[in-house]
């Protein structure tokens, strides 16, 4: 496909402006009974402008840096573009994150404004006010305060009133593709984060590159739940702006569900911990439900499995499987797509390995997944299964102008201009990542076939190397004992160990469920982690799923533990497991299972 070489956002986001001007750009739900507001491109365009102008109101010049701080939602995405379109860098931070967390990025991206979704973020920014000098103003979403350091977002977006428009065209025309235009920092596992700085370009040719992978037609809408400071859902607003398609919002994690059927969308993106829980939730009410209904669901899964079968080797379906088919997507499947929203053709899943049991299941019920690979340093996209060729377990070709190959000690790399500039201020740490020849070392273990598909087989800092010398990938055996309904998190130990183990979190519902069944008495979660029935009901889950594994790659031992979080320091916003913090915390649990070590 032809790359455009756009000098800038503003000169895309004009593009679709001129062609689908009364198209709508953007919904967002207000309510659980479907009352929604939305803009079209053209209202969207022009709010894009008065808050570009508002902003050089505020005398934020061209380069400077400007944070939001907040869910994702309609002002986000308009906040952003006001910035880029001007020539101001985004620095998106996380909703979860902590004020310290906060106070950290600001200074370090040397940010002068900051965007805050409501009193909730605004808090957190008031806690640390002191010890954040730069900023000269703060301006909220969702609110309104008495404090001139704080302004509402109505009375922010009328500041432009006097900016003229010559003198708004003049600072949209001085920028260029090589201008940064966000900063967005990692969610640091290990180490504080790191600043990825993408430039204009970066976006501007990620969002084409999706375009040639992706089949998205004519009145399309996608939905979005991700959160717009990773890169990954601001990378997909980018490329719907491109397309020129809509884009629904949900109200919030925890309304994903009513809010899907309100929006029906024909796509969206998520991350595995998504449809692991819908899949958890599946199963769990088919065998709550038993009897003949449990029958029928499991009569259907079957069914699904065949089809998935043929659709992965594209064989032809035979006749009776396509009338058994057809029966249970009537029966079970078509229940799944109603609740998607009915219009469903396809999902994005990124951030981590899918597991393959649950990725037969839905391609079985008509719910097609294709998994993709991104990661913050390469504009979060390098990869994706195309919906004419898709696989389980490997995260596709790489997408239009980008190569990849697999250095001599199985890393991946990639070059294209979707790699970022640097790490902000971090130059030793951009020359570890980015070969001068400009290959990017993504720290992923993988392999390349035949056709340019890829797939991942670890992480090199993650790679257990056992006291036998055994080299294990956790992240695959973690999926799979995760696909238990009674387990959510998991977490393998066994570095230089002589065996595996494994800290484990429980589903929080479905144990509470067995608990009352088995007359266990509790007044939280957290205390049925040492009852004795539970922590056999686990360890029998575990030793189920191990039977899929080598045996060098059992799990065997557990210890159970509460949930890893971000409040307590031993998850990233975007559902990583901070492994090292885990450790640490959970030392005493981990040694107990090691006494002779």
């Amino acid at each position: 496909m032809h790359i455009v070489d756009y000098q800038n956002l503003h000169q895309l986001l004009k593009k679709t402006v001129d062609s689908h001007s009364d198209t709508t750009a953007y919904r967002w739900f207000l309510d659980s009974e479907g009352t929604s507001e939305s803009v079209t491109w053209t209202e969207f365009y022009d709010q894009v402008k008065q808050a570009g102008k508002s902003l050089m109101a505020l005398n934020v010049q061209k380069g400077d840096k400007v944070i939001i701080l907040g869910n994702s939602c309609y002002k986000w995405v308009l906040s952003d573009m006001g910035n880029t379109c001007s020539g101001i860098v985004t620095v998106g931070i996380y909703q979860s994150n902590l004020a310290e967390d906060c106070k950290y990025i600001i200074n370090h991206s040397d940010s002068v404004v900051i965007f805050a979704e409501d009193q909730v973020q605004l808090d957190k920014i008031l806690k640390i006010k002191k010890d954040i000098p730069n900023i000269r103003k703060v301006i909220l979403f969702n609110g309104a305060t008495k404090d001139d350091w704080i302004i509402s977002f109505d009375d922010f977006m009328a500041l432009g009133k006097n900016v003229t428009e010559k003198d708004y065209q003049k600072r949209i025309k001085e920028v260029t593709p090589q201008d940064v235009a966000t900063i967005v920092y990692t969610s640091g596992t290990t180490g504080v984060p790191k600043g990825a700085v993408l430039t204009q370009d970066n976006l501007l040719f990620t969002a084409q590159s999706v375009e040639g992978c992706a089949e998205v037609e004519e009145g399309d809408e996608g939905f979005l739940f991700l959160p717009l400071a990773h890169v990954f859902a601001r990378t997909l607003t980018y490329a719907s702006m491109l397309f020129g398609t809509t884009t629904n919002f949900a109200r919030g994690m925890d309304t994903i569900v009513d809010d899907l059927k309100m929006a029906r969308p024909h796509w969206f993106p998520s991350v595995p911990r998504i449809y692991e829980k819908v899949y958890s939730k599946i199963v769990s009410g088919a065998e709550s439900a038993g009897g003949a209904k449990l029958k029928i669901f499991n009569w259907a899964r079957g069914v699904g499995d065949q089809m998935a079968d043929c659709r992965l080797n594209k064989e032809p379906i035979p006749l009776m499987l396509g009338i058994k088919h057809k029966i249970a997507s009537k029966l079970v499947f078509s229940k799944i797509n109603a609740a998607l929203g009915g219009r469903l053709r396809f999902c994005i899943s990124g951030a981590a390995p899918l597991d393959p049991v649950i990725h037969k299941f839905f391609i079985g019920a008509d719910v097609l997944i294709l998994e993709g690979l991104g990661m913050t340093e390469n504009t979060s996209f390098t990869n994706v299964n195309r919906p004419d060729n898709y696989r389980i377990g490997w995260v596709g070709p790489p997408g239009p102008g980008i190569e990849q190959k697999i250095a001599d000690d199985g890393e991946i790399l990639f070059r294209g201009r979707n790699v970022m500039r640097e790490y902000y201020k971090m130059p030793e740490e951009t020359a570890k990542d980015i070969s001068a020849d400009g290959w990017l070392h993504t720290g992923d273990l993988g392999e390349i076939d035949s056709e340019n598909f890829l797939r991942i087989t670890g992480r090199k800092k993650d790679l257990i190397i056992t006291a036998g010398g055994k080299n294990i990938a956790p992240s695959a055996i973690e999926g799979t004992i995760a696909t238990s309904k009674y387990i959510n998190q998991v977490m393998v130990i066994g570095d230089k160990r002589k065996f595996l183990s494994a800290l484990v979190t429980v589903d929080p519902d479905n144990i509470a469920e067995f608990a009352n069944e088995n007359n266990i008495s509790f007044n939280n979660v957290d205390e049925l982690l040492t009852n004795d029935k539970v922590i056999k009901l686990i360890t029998n889950e575990v030793a189920e799923k191990n039977k899929k594994f080598a045996k060098f790659e059992t799990i065997k031992k557990i210890t159970l533990v509460p949930e890893f979080t971000v409040e307590n320091k031993m998850m990233t916003p975007t559902f990583k497991v901070k492994k090292i913090a885990a450790m640490e915390v959970f030392k005493g649990k981990i040694d107990s299972m090691y006494p002779k070590d």
